[in-house]
């Protein structure tokens, strides 16, 4: 078995928690599995042809903490993962930007953008929420058959936020229509996670699981992800 390697597209800050717990989850998540696992990250600036940029990973984790250098970058990123089929996962940001990207390349709204860089824009499938998750902490509610449900083993979970933005209800059934299945809700019924059917693995989340590394604990998506990735790379 070659050994998988997992690409970490972002803008890497020291700053970030999320950027300081995602190579802790990982660690776990290889010292629980006993995968042959690896990891790099990728600065979004780095991606402009990726069939060259990523050609020696086998994964990406487009990680939280945008604006991204990069916007084209990381929707780049996320289109070879997604046509090749490859293992992703997108936390915060990254769930915001993939959604982008399913929406400009496979809903057909060409022009899709982010509300937080470009607020006059006329199709912004990311919109600011109406209230701010920036700390929060809340139940999220998994639907059964989904991969979050798998991951977790169990029908819900408390997980935090560290954002302002998430799918902009207006555009929501026009993306499920075209096949993005939204798998996990708060208690207000506001879509928290994402995946998209037919992929070993692609799957989109507002919160963060990655911080519970560190606390210690292994986040269950982050584990799932990993046994992924290996399986692919297979």
């Amino acid at each position: 078995m070659s050994q998988a390697r997992i690409a970490l597209v972002g803008d890497y800050s020291d700053r970030h928690a999320a950027h300081r717990a995602i190579p802790r989850a990982l660690e776990m998540a290889r010292a629980a599995t006993g995968a042959e696992l690896a990891w790099d990250w990728v600065p979004t600036r780095a991606v402009a042809e990726p069939q060259r940029d990523l050609r020696d990973f086998s994964a990406v984790w487009l990680v939280p903490a945008s604006p991204y250098e990069s916007l084209e970058g990381a929707l780049a990123a996320v289109r070879w993962a997604r046509e090749g089929r490859r293992p992703f996962m997108g936390t915060c940001g990254g769930f915001q930007h993939a959604v982008i990207e399913f929406a400009r390349n496979v809903a057909g709204i060409a022009d899709a953008d982010h509300a937080e860089t470009s607020p006059e824009g006329a199709h912004l499938v990311v919109s600011r929420l109406s209230c701010s998750l920036v700390g929060v902490k809340g139940r999220v509610r998994f639907e059964e058959g989904s991969l979050l449900r798998a991951a977790y083993g169990k029908p819900d979970a408390v997980e935090g936020y560290q954002c302002n933005y998430g799918i902009d209800p207006a555009h929501g059934r026009l993306l499920a229509d075209a096949g993005l299945r939204y798998t996990a809700w708060d208690d207000a019924g506001e879509v928290r996670a994402a995946e998209w059917p037919g992929q070993p693995f692609f799957v989109g989340m507002l919160f963060q699981p990655e911080r519970a590394a560190l606390q210690g604990e292994l986040p269950p998506p982050v584990r799932a992800f990993a046994e992924a990735v290996v399986r692919a790379a297979c």
